[in-house]
């Protein structure tokens, strides 16, 4: 098996890209920090107990004034900058395959049915879907988390789930419907297949790839969309790690001198953006091969 994928054609075109491979490197290095970020990071920024105000602010450890362990330096509460970006990483990646899990989920089911039985229920639901897609999924996800606050990190995946299912749904919709003209379709109905095993034993199968192209895409999207709600004080509380949050603590102190405070942890959330988008490139070329690369 492991012979077979290494001369795999999928794995060689990925090899051959040096985009793709530079958006795993970046994602991986970030996941992996963002997971073993108790065992990584040189402390816990979320615990008081070793939190002192009087090593707040200090630079970057190979700056005047910096020492050790703060290898990227502190912010104004004397958190460690790498520590918090680690755990402000792990929010990120939470939230992101947290949406793109339901939301993927639940628009590919609903866009699934409205193309396999049309008439009412396609129209309801597409109208739905169209009346959604309108409304802005910043502006929506505001008013959710200004009118409950407090909700945590649940309530913003709840927040940007309620808008994100219509991109699923109506990807999965056309694609769906372009399947379920194919002759071996028909020919399943024809046979007497029920309705449940054309649907995931033939529609789905081949109808999922643009959804995997969809949810590579909207991945960054979702991280950059939970850093601009924390940034805008309603994403998750305070007393959770965020990158947004991060930034907009550090903006206030930017004119003073202290860039690391807004540089770090903004070269992150740019990092895994960056690394998401690179990968979903290389896949959406994969899977359309009249646009790869000549």
């Amino acid at each position: 098996m492991i012979r077979r994928l290494l001369r795999s054609r999928t794995l060689n075109h990925y090899l051959r890209d040096p985009s793709a491979v530079l958006g795993s490197f970046l994602l991986l290095v970030l996941l992996v920090g963002a997971v073993f970020a108790p065992w990584i990071a040189p402390q816990n920024p979320y615990d008081p107990k070793v939190l002192t105000l009087q090593d707040s602010l200090l630079p970057p450890i190979w700056m005047e004034g910096g020492r050790a362990p703060y290898l990227l330096g502190t912010d104004d509460q004397g958190r460690d900058i790498l520590s918090t970006i680690l755990y402000g990483c792990r929010t990120s990646f939470l939230v992101a395959f947290s949406v793109i899990l339901i939301a993927g989920t639940a628009g590919s089911l609903i866009g699934l049915l409205a193309a396999y039985y049309g008439g009412v229920l396609d129209a309801v639901t597409m109208r739905l879907a169209d009346t959604m897609f309108s409304f802005s999924t910043t502006l929506i996800a505001m008013l959710l988390l200004g009118i409950f606050k407090g909700g945590g990190i649940p309530l913003v995946i709840l927040a940007i789930v309620l808008t994100d299912w219509v991109r699923y749904a109506r990807t999965m919709r056309g694609s769906a419907l372009a399947v379920k003209q194919e002759d071996y379709v028909q020919a399943a109905r024809a046979v007497g297949a029920s309705n449940f095993r054309i649907m995931f034993r033939h529609i789905i199968p081949n109808a999922i790839p643009p959804i995997l192209v969809v949810a590579a895409v909207d991945f960054g999207a979702v991280v950059m969309l939970e850093a601009t709600l924390s940034f805008l004080g309603v994403g998750v509380p305070i007393n959770k790690p965020s990158l947004g949050m991060m930034i907009s603590q550090g903006k206030r102190f930017i004119y003073a001198g202290k860039w690391w405070l807004v540089v770090f942890p903004g070269s992150a959330l740019i990092s895994i953006v960056l690394g998401v988008n690179l990968l979903a490139d290389w896949l959406r070329e994969e899977i359309n091969p009249r646009l790869r690369k000549r």
